[in-house]
Order: C-alpha cells, then structure tokens, then sequence
C-alpha cells in the first residue's frame, strides 16, 4: 500500500508520536505541538484520526492515549497485540498470527466478521523487571 500524503498537522503529530517513549494522548501533543501551529483540540484529532485510519497510529483505548504505528507497512493484520508496562509506560506493538486465527475461527463460530481488534495487555516489560 502506498504511503497516503499527509498534511502539515498530520505529519506532526505523527513525528510527534514517533519521537515518544510512551503512549500520548491528544492534550499532550497538542501542547506539545502548539508553538508548530496546532492550536486547538479539534486539529490534533482530526490529524489522529487520519493517521489511525491510514494504519500509521494506533489509539490505545484503555490509556486514551496514541501510539505511531511501529509496523505501518504490516498494516492488513486483523489483530495487533500492545503489551503495555505499567511501571514505565512504554507500549510494545507486535502481532501474531496464531492468536489472530484463532480469533477469526471464534468470530466465523459465532456469525461475527472480524475486520480487526486491538488486545492490550498490561504488565511489567523486562527493562523494568530487571531494574
């Protein structure tokens, strides 16, 4: 899939959220971004909402808080799995295709077609387990 063109607000809030260590939310990068020009809510998730539809940010639910896409070329996967550390914030992104066959086998089961999911599970990631 080709890269979509991005405007100027879009392509900062996605530098933005590729610069982060950690799941954003809007409120931060619209302060983040405010000397850049982005000066209301309504821009910084309108640009949001281009980069989740586009495959190349992610929206963390259980956070309210955005991620950058770190696979955005991979982006048919139906399941992307984030293991967030609670400890120090940061938000791992992978998929796996046995977890996601399994979903579908459970969507087709109960007459549901699955277009895509997002798990998130919470924990401790290494870094913070050996510190």
């Amino acid at each position: 899939m080709p890269s979509p063109t991005l405007t100027r607000h879009q392509t900062l809030v996605l530098n933005a959220l590729q610069r982060a260590n950690e799941p954003t939310s809007a409120y931060a990068l619209l302060e983040q971004l405010h000397d850049e020009g982005i000066k209301a809510p309504p821009q910084v998730y309108r640009a949001l909402d281009k980069l989740v539809s586009c495959g190349l940010a992610h929206k963390l639910d259980s956070l309210n808080a955005f991620v950058a896409c770190a696979h955005p070329h991979e982006h048919e996967h139906g399941l992307i799995v984030f293991a967030i550390c609670g400890r120090c914030g940061t938000a791992q992104e992978f998929s796996d295709q046995t977890i996601e066959r399994h979903l579908k086998d459970l969507s087709q089961a109960h007459a549901f077609r699955m277009e895509s999911s997002i798990i998130e599970m919470r924990g401790t990631c290494e870094a913070c387990l050996n510190a």
